[in-house]
């Protein structure tokens, strides 16, 4: 009697290995299914980004002041000729164009708890839904108001979703949005007294660089206007952030709340890192989509497994490694021998 594959199986897996995420070394590992079966399985199953809200939902705490996290992630697949939704595009870790799958996603933060989840998820595939990376914002973040219900304050997001037609969209459900401006976007400081500058080219007064400044973005409405703050991330870096948030006037605050944005940085490295989320060298589509699902599955389980224990995910993944060590000094598969 052929026994099934479920979902359940499959992280498992991707819970255990600790290199090679591939089918085969799966299979290589497990008497119950073979290659094929678990390559039916995965071409078949449909998992979804709702599988993510279903398993995290209980573990989410809520609160008003809370902050929603976009950014997106590429997949590397530089290798790779033949794998499905993988199209030429920039990577920030890779400081250039690869080839690879973009993956745009969702974080919810409790900033006084210092705590985070992920809580949805798209594929940037525009070949085949026609979606701009900006729209999978646009959508995830009607289905956090509309569906999941989630209060929130505040959205982070980074350079490339400064976008006039997202800002606007968050101020219409009457929200506070924080982004960083690229250097070239052009802006003016003097009230239609001069012509629009460059943002890294205006000049602070010391109050200014404490309390930040009011602006204007080239292409907004006439009277629309927002607050500029400088800040400093580092002695090779500066940010030039917007907000639209009325009542803050301090740059070191500003660059607080920026700092969350880091936890999507870690989600995406973690993932990366722990659960083999770009590991994947199937071909289809399908598997692909499947993968990246029980991957994310995979990371929430870890991030609780660690929160309860105060523990890194990578700390877990160390210990199955510590385990195996233990056991192999009690009771070595290989005995070493001395003449």
């Amino acid at each position: 009697m052929t026994i099934s594959i479920t979902r359940l199986d499959y992280c498992q897996f991707l819970l255990a290995s600790q290199i090679n995420y591939t089918l085969t070394y799966f299979a290589e590992h497990c008497d119950s299914f073979s290659h094929d079966i678990i390559n039916r399985y995965l071409r078949r199953e449909r998992m979804t980004p709702r599988l993510i809200w279903d398993n995290v939902r209980d573990q989410v705490t809520a609160t008003p002041t809370g902050y929603l996290i976009f950014d997106d992630t590429v997949l590397d697949k530089n290798f790779s000729q033949r794998i499905e939704l993988v199209r030429r595009q920039y990577s920030g870790h890779a400081h250039g164009l690869i080839r690879g799958i973009g993956v745009v996603t969702c974080v919810y933060v409790h900033p006084e708890l210092n705590q985070f989840w992920l809580i949805d998820y798209r594929l940037y595939d525009p070949d085949g839904d026609g979606k701009s990376k900006l729209d999978h914002v646009h959508d995830m973040l009607m289905n956090v108001v509309r569906h999941k219900r989630l209060p929130f304050r505040a959205v982070l997001m980074e350079t490339w979703y400064a976008a006039k037609s997202l800002m606007l969209f968050i101020e219409s459900l009457e929200k506070v949005y924080y982004c960083p401006l690229k250097d070239n976007r052009q802006v003016d400081d003097s009230g239609g007294g001069r012509p629009y500058q460059r943002v890294d080219s205006l000049m602070w007064s010391p109050t200014e660089l404490a309390q930040g400044k009011t602006i204007k973005l080239k292409g907004f409405p006439k009277a629309h206007k927002v607050h500029l703050f400088r800040v400093a991330v580092s002695t090779h870096r500066t940010d030039w952030v917007v907000t639209n948030d009325c009542i803050q006037t301090s740059t070191a605050a500003t660059q607080e709340a920026c700092g969350f944005r880091w936890k999507i940085e870690q989600l995406h490295r973690e993932g990366k890192q722990a659960t083999g989320l770009e590991r994947c060298q199937c071909r289809t589509a399908r598997i692909q989509h499947n993968h990246i699902a029980c991957a994310f599955l995979v990371w929430v389980q870890l991030k609780e497994f660690a929160q309860s224990i105060r523990r890194t995910a990578y700390q877990l993944k160390q210990d199955l490694l510590d385990d195996y060590l233990c056991q192999q000094l009690r009771n070595p598969s290989l005995r070493m021998s001395l003449a």
